[in-house]
């Protein structure tokens, strides 16, 4: 709630407002419903009842009220979205976070098993000339030696050089800490209720509206994830949609213009 506050420059004030239209993150309309439990004294009922937005929340401890799990049948899908096994902690984390989890098999099936890199090799990648050795079983470890990194290309990938086992390699590879040089999207008009503003940098997850489609006020027209939090984005008005201009994956900024209403 604090980075949507300090990113979008929203005060308690405007939270609260009921004429204002906010972006509540998933996790925190969760938390308001009463998924983690009750806090002493309960929620602010106002800022309850707009993040809700008329659904009734929970006052009973939440583990009582999940359902009784089939382990054996969870373990089963488990296994399917891995491709292999499924070990009794990642189980546990397939259970208790199973976006989070599905999301975490992606990132290893695209990246491969990145726990086996060292610390500051994953977070600061390595220094040009620098070597290291990945252990990826008993008795099989690969010595990577890095040799150099191209110049950053208009889609803000780079053709990094490196030996795998003494052997040249060549891969291309995007680089988080450069701009694409693609044409900026165009941004939404501030006090323009016909436009979806994004409130932060983050990329599009869902989009629920089509072009013509009748939408009411406060209703989802697309969702985005940005800073680990995932976010429904409603119409300001009742409308029709115009232009949806952005798909599901794309990369946005901060007042990039998303979708605007007729």
């Amino acid at each position: 709630m604090a980075l949507l506050m300090v990113s979008q420059d929203v005060s308690p004030g405007d939270v609260l407002d009921p004429d204002r239209e906010i972006a509540f993150p998933a996790s925190v309309v969760e938390m308001l419903h009463g998924d983690l439990g009750q806090p002493p004294g309960g929620w602010p009922e106002g800022l309850q009842r707009k993040a809700l937005k008329g659904a009734a929340p929970t006052t009973g401890r939440p583990g009582s009220m999940l359902p009784d799990a089939d382990l054996q049948a969870e373990r089963a899908k488990a296994d399917q979205l891995r491709g292999e096994p499924t070990g009794e902690q990642d189980l546990g984390s397939y259970l208790m976070y199973p976006k989070v989890f599905s999301d975490f098999v992606g990132t290893s099936r695209k990246y491969g098993p990145v726990s086996i890199l060292p610390t500051p090799v994953y977070f600061y990648r390595m220094p040009i000339d620098g070597e290291m050795t990945a252990t990826l079983e008993h008795g099989k470890s690969l010595v990577v030696r890095l040799q150099a990194a191209g110049e950053i290309d208009e889609e803000g990938q780079r053709r990094v050089f490196f030996e795998l086992n003494g052997q040249p390699r060549i891969v291309r590879v995007p680089d988080r800490g450069a701009v694409a040089k693609l044409p900026a999207r165009r941004k939404a008009e501030d006090g323009n209720d016909a436009h979806l503003a994004a409130p932060m940098s983050g990329s599009v997850s869902t989009i629920a509206a089509q072009p013509g489609q009748s939408v009411k006020a406060g209703g989802v027209l697309l969702t985005i994830e940005a800073t680990k939090m995932e976010m429904a984005l409603r119409s300001l008005r009742d409308g029709t949609v115009s232009q949806i201009l952005v798909q599901a994956g794309s990369l946005i900024e901060a007042k990039d213009l998303l979708i605007t209403l007729e």
